[in-house]
């Protein structure tokens, strides 16, 4: 048969064949021959060629396979195709590995002089399956990526050092010196022959991983795919790969929860994800492992540990390519990026900052480990390595130190919320988490309908995450979590299932014995013991099991605490977080108001005040907060925000934090050494927490270790200055320091600390723990083994040449020089040019004992790194107690200093005990000013109470200072009840029990509420609940409405306040007349800033002095000159604005209906009279809808009071 007339094929890629001596140059053969052996990177055979016989035989076997259909095409297999290319060349596989001595274990060969690695991978081989532990893989080479310092993750390459199954074949080729090679003929032939050899190897694989990949069909151009650019074949390959995926995730085009509702419904459920049954049946075990993970976080982005990689898919990986530019690519058949295992905590920091969950899914095993597990428990399971979900990640919930960003305490609320009606005062229940502590608190109580505690402990807790009963939390509480916090995580919970109430929380409580030391006890009943802590009693014994701490006994007489304990308590579940955090039994109840003990400073006024943040960019720039707070100490800052939230209200308490300040700013040396051991210390409160659920790292427990050592060291050198503290509290806190050092000995008696902090292990020092010390015996005994057959190898070689060589993961390779002969059964593994490294089977046996000791000893080392931590942390309280006291330790020296950087003059507060309440401040300065500001501030006096009016009616020019000054006084007496110095030259006080503040103008579009609505609703909170000892301060109002409503607003409330309140305040007002009214009301003062005038240039110098009487003006044409209005419109109002002085109407019914009496003395007539007549009714409306319910004070003292009023009034005619 004519050579022209055969057309032979090699894979599905046909080529003709030409006789023609003329046309052998340019023959079709020729042509494929070459194009071949140029793909597969083989030299073309000048010798070695297709011949006829060799051409037939590839049709023969090509037509063996084609199908009886002709319209059905034919797949070559691609061991046929490695057998045809292996016969087409003429070169027997088997004997050219014997006279190249090629190394033949697994698929590995080593040729040549250049490292090459060839990865072949197919869909089967992506399966992530089991691979034996003696399998040979290729040592990792990963690119270095500039990112980060991280290793660049190529999803294009396989994940080698992952100890699931051979998912690539590596084929990698080791150095050799090639001018040596070519000093003798003979070896230059034997190298020629083996560099044949490998690359007849290399070729097979390639062509098997190019005819497993590409598809090729019978039919089908060779040449047009062969001599693609690489660009285009990638191009084409992700086509192919976003066909193949879009129709095997065809389900994802139309997302479903669980239950089968669809995204965006009323009822769907972001959490979980519904997977068709046949999706399902087609997974591959990997895809059932990931999606059996992922259909029960649909919402959360997962990272899927791989060997030495985290890996994300499908959606996440969408998320990890647009938003992080990580490199998308195509595994396991399924979109992928991936990040390096030891650049995990900045990547999820990094997402998590971005607002999403994060998931992170380990590996529970080796594949060794897996195997002896299997062997010892006779149980063949699947050949996946097992994988579990170890930890998700919130804004809201994260206690991994690396994932912190904020030295503050991040909350995780969950609220219950009891409302019959939208106008009825609601009830809530709260519960919520520091998780970086693990430190609880518990909240309940009957608010107002504005929900004024709600909002005052949102203001306080600012919590990241936000967890709620679904359907259950009203339009009003959303609106004030929206408008105090900075999007936080909303998480809705389904009622009951998830959100517990209080039935389902009391008895999840008793069956998770968070609280137990034994967990195998029976089901248990509770009883309150004398302590007021709940405690388990054993059903069949009558033994004790767990003590429940005392707040959880509050919680449990409380149904609306009690269920929002349990709605965190299953979202903290759902996060593998509640047992490690509520075991801790770190619980407490929080008042947000705190009437009794602490000043309190509600919502409105820590905005109004700028306490934690200021009004312009919602930064602690200008705060109350970053004036005081100097703590050096993550857990000191912690601690002095939790003291700004509640000044102190006791005076005894108030004075013993003075006189501590006092003192230690007359010893420096004392604060030297505080902040010379103090600065830069790591978190202790936060570590403690780690080290109780077991999660610290190595490194990190030494690191608390060595922290606790100079924590110690530096309270006994303070405590040196102690002994000479006249200071009550400094004493006790020095007293109640623990003893530390038992502790801190045992630990570094029982490993070596340098040689743990470089190996990462806690390795205990020989008879400390008896199940390492039989480990370590094992290993030396292997390692003796070893030794003796490295010994019997030298012996039966007859050479000392003989040595052990470890190569990526496989170890003891008896390097052997090339010249020596080994026996037949020795396997070769790699070579050089002068040696040749083998295993033999007594070696791998003993390779074998090595790698199961090395295992056993990791997992004991587990072991004894979780003892080491239960040891640590059975003296929990001790080491809390010290990192507390050290904290306020650290607060009452951010106290001193902040009192001695306000600078001159500055003083002492003294408070005194009387029934009458008083505020005298000489010179006061803002103290938020004081500090490098680039303008003298110009002090005042402010003088309230006692022998002086309750109230200062307050007027001005715009922008003369009356907000700064009404702001000024306020913080001021928040510093004198913190225990600090003030601004002043004195200050003399009476303690306060809270802080009413009405300022600034906005409205509540959500509730449907004006300006105006709003200012009044903060006005009747004040009048409802102001108490002698409240501190008032009203800036402007009625200036929401009409001029004529606005005076009479302000007039009732300012006369309210004065006469029947008794409270303290100042008022500020633009209503001339209202001080006229006022004018000889001997309970309120008329004062005004002053200010400078020039009529000529109709310009205004604010002088920003408080001065008595009255300022003639407002000057807001003069302001409005400032601020470059038109001249000619300033005229204009200026002749409107005297016309309308002139033709008031409320002036000319004023005069008309004049009286000898005040107007103010009349109105406290009429409240007499009606409250006698009523009998002293105060729950019915006085004086026009005027409500008394101050049921504290008895009514004699309320009319007796009235009646002196009225009497000083008449005497001032």
């Amino acid at each position: 048969m004519p050579l022209a007339k055969k057309e032979v094929s090699l894979g599905s890629n046909s080529c003709d064949a030409d006789t023609n001596p003329k046309q052998e140059k340019t023959s079709p053969v020729k042509k494929t021959q070459k194009t071949l052996f140029s793909f597969l990177g083989l030299p073309t055979p000048s010798t070695s060629r297709l011949d006829e016989d060799d051409i037939e035989k590839c049709e023969t076997q090509t037509r063996e396979q084609e199908p009886s259909s002709p319209d059905t095409p034919a797949t070559p297999t691609t061991d046929k195709l490695n057998a045809s290319l292996t016969s087409s060349t003429d070169i027997d596989g088997s004997s050219s590995e014997k006279e190249s001595e090629e190394p033949t274990v697994g698929r590995r060969t080593l040729r040549g002089r250049v490292k090459r690695k060839i990865i072949i991978s197919s869909d089967e081989e992506s399966e992530d399956v089991v691979s034996s532990p003696l399998q040979k893989e290729a040592p990792s080479r990963r690119k270095k990526t500039k990112k980060n310092g991280d290793d660049e993750y190529n999803g294009d390459t396989c994940n080698e050092d992952s100890d699931d199954a051979a998912i690539s074949d590596v084929v990698e080729e080791s150095d050799y010196d090639d001018k040596k090679s070519r000093s003798k003929n003979t070896k230059k032939t034997v190298n020629k022959t083996n560099k044949t050899s490998g690359n007849l190897n290399s070729a097979q694989n390639k062509l098997k991983a190019f005819a497993s990949n590409s598809a090729i069909r019978r039919g089908s151009s060779f040449s047009s795919t062969i001599h693609m650019t690489n660009s285009e074949k990638k191009k084409q390959r992700a086509s192919d790969f976003k066909a193949k995926n879009e129709e095997r995730y065809s389900w994802l085009q139309e997302v479903r929860d669980a239950d089968g509702n669809l995204e965006g419904s009323p009822d769907y459920d972001s959490r979980t994800l519904f997977i068709p049954r046949s999706a399902w049946d087609k997974f591959t075990p990997f895809e059932k492992q990931f999606w059996e993970i992922k259909s029960k976080h649909w919402d959360t982005v997962v990272f899927f540990k791989k060997g030495k990689f985290y890996e994300l898919y499908e959606r996440d990986a969408d998320i990890g390519h647009k938003e992080f530019d990580l490199k998308l690519t195509d595994r396991v058949n399924m979109r992928m990026v991936g990040v390096p295992e030891m650049a995990f905590e900045s990547w999820a920091a990094q997402f998590i900052a971005k607002g999403h969950k994060v998931a992170k899914v380990d590996q529970m095993e080796t594949a060794l480990g897996k195997e002896m597990r299997e062997k010892a428990s006779n149980v063949k399971e699947d050949r996946i390595i097992r994988r579990e979900l170890t930890s998700v990640f919130t804004a809201g919930t994260i206690v991994e130190g690396g994932l912190l960003t904020n030295e503050m305490s991040t909350y995780c609320m969950s609220i219950k919320e009891s409302c019959p009606t939208e106008n009825a005062p609601p009830a809530f229940g709260i519960c919520f988490v520091d998780t970086a502590t693990a430190e609880f608190h518990l909240a309940s109580f009957l608010d107002d309908v504005d929900r004024t505690q709600f909002e005052t402990l949102i203001m306080q807790t600012k919590p990241k995450e936000i967890i709620y009963e679904k359907g259950m939390l009203s339009q009003l509480s959303k609106r004030i979590l929206k408008d105090c916090t900075n999007r936080p995580i909303w998480t809705a919970l389904k009622p009951e299932s998830e959100f517990w109430d209080a039935n389902t929380t009391r008895s999840q409580i008793r069956m998770s014995r968070y609280f137990s030391n034994n967990q195998n006890t029976s089901i248990a009943q509770n009883e309150v013991d004398n302590e007021g802590d709940v405690t388990m009693i054993d059903n069949d014994e009558g033994n004790k099991i767990e003590t429940w701490p005392s707040a959880i006994q509050e919680a449990l007489k409380d149904p609306l605490m009690l269920s929002a304990l349990g709605g965190l308590l299953w979202y903290l579940r759902s996060l593998k977080l509640d047992a490690e955090l509520v075991s801790l039994q770190n619980f407490h109840i929080y008042d947000p108001i705190c009437h009794n003990t602490s000043l309190v400073l509600d919502g409105q006024t820590l905005a109004n005040l700028e306490v934690f943040e200021n009004s312009l960019d919602g930064s602690t720039q200008g705060t109350v907060f970053q004036l005081l707070n100097r703590c050096i100490t993550p857990f000191g800052k912690r601690t002095f925000k939790q003291w700004l939230c509640h000044p102190l209200r006791d005076i005894a308490a108030i004075n013993a934090r003075l006189d501590a300040i006092e003192e230690l700013n007359t010893v420096p040396d004392f604060q030297d050494i505080f902040l010379v051991n103090f600065s830069h210390f790591p978190d202790l409160e936060r570590l403690i927490s780690r080290i109780h659920a077991g999660t610290c790292k190595v490194r990190d427990f030494l690191h608390v270790l060595t922290s606790f050592e100079k924590l110690t060291d530096t309270m006994e050198k303070l405590g040196g200055f102690a002994n000479d503290f006249k200071s009550i509290r400094l004493k006790q806190l020095f007293e109640s320091f623990p003893d530390l050092k038992p502790m801190l000995t045992h630990f570094n008696k029982a490993f070596d600390h340098e040689k743990a902090y470089k190996e990462g292990n806690l390795l205990p020092y020989p008879g400390v723990e008896s199940d390492y010390d039989e480990i370590i015996n094992r290993m030396a005994e292997v390692n003796k083994q070893l030794d003796g057959h490295l010994e019997d190898s030298k012996k039966l070689l007859k050479t000392s040449k003989i040595v052990y060589k470890d190569i990526g993961k496989e170890l003891f390779q008896l390097e052997v020089p090339n010249t020596i002969k080994v026996p037949d059964h020795w396997q070769k593994l790699s070579r050089t040019q002068k040696v040749n490294r083998y295993w033999n089977p007594t070696l791998q046996k003993l390779i074998r004992d090595f790698q199961e000791a090395k295992e056993t000893q990791s997992s004991v080392l587990k072991s004894l790194q979780s003892r080491f931590y239960q040891k640590f942390d059975a003296h929990y309280r001790n080491w809390l107690l010290a990192v507390k006291i050290v904290g306020e330790i650290d607060c009452l020296l951010s106290l001193a200093k902040s009192s001695l950087a306000l600078g001159e003059p500055r003083c002492r507060p003294q408070f005194v005990s009387q029934e009458q309440s008083i505020l005298e401040f000489e010179e006061l300065r803002h103290p938020c000013f004081t500090a490098g500001a680039a303008f003298d501030f110009i002090p005042n006096d402010t003088f309230l109470g006692g022998d002086q009016p309750n109230m200062i009616l307050l007027t001005g020019p715009n922008m003369g200072g009356k907000s700064t000054l009404l702001r000024q006084n306020c913080v001021a007496i928040i510093m004198a009840q913190l225990g600090c110095y003030v601004p002043a030259k004195h200050c003399r006080m009476t303690p306060f029990d809270r802080i009413y503040t009405r300022i600034g103008a906005n409205d509540n579009i959500l509730a449907g509420q004006s300006t105006f609505m709003v200012e009044l609703s903060e006005t009747s909170k004040i009048i409802h609940e102001a108490t002698p000892r409240s501190m008032v301060i009203l800036d402007e109002l009625g200036r929401g409405t009409s001029t004529f409503d606005g005076y009479a607003i302000a007039y009732s409330v300012l006369h309210y306040l004065a006469t029947h309140i008794g409270c303290l305040g100042l008022f500020s007002t633009h209503y001339g007349m209202l001080t006229q009214e006022f004018a000889k009301n001997p309970n309120i003062a008329l004062k005004h800033m002053s200010c400078h005038v020039d009529q000529d240039r109709k310009e205004v110098t604010f002088l920003y002095k408080l001065v008595p009487g009255v300022c003639p003006k407002s000057y807001g044409m003069n302001v409005a000159n400032m601020a470059g209005v038109p001249r000619q419109i300033v005229d204009r109002a200026e002749v409107v604005a005297a016309k309308f002085e002139q033709t008031s109407k409320l002036q000319d019914i004023l005069t008309a209906n004049s009286s000898n009496l005040p107007i103010t003395t009349l109105c406290d007539f009429v409240y007499l009279l009606k409250s006698a007549a009523r009998n002293g009714d105060s729950s019915k409306e006085i004086d026009g809808g005027a409500l008394d319910n101050r049921a504290d004070y008895k009514k004699e003292e309320r009319y007796t009071r009235v009646l002196k009023t009225i009497i000083r009034g008449i005497k001032l005619m």
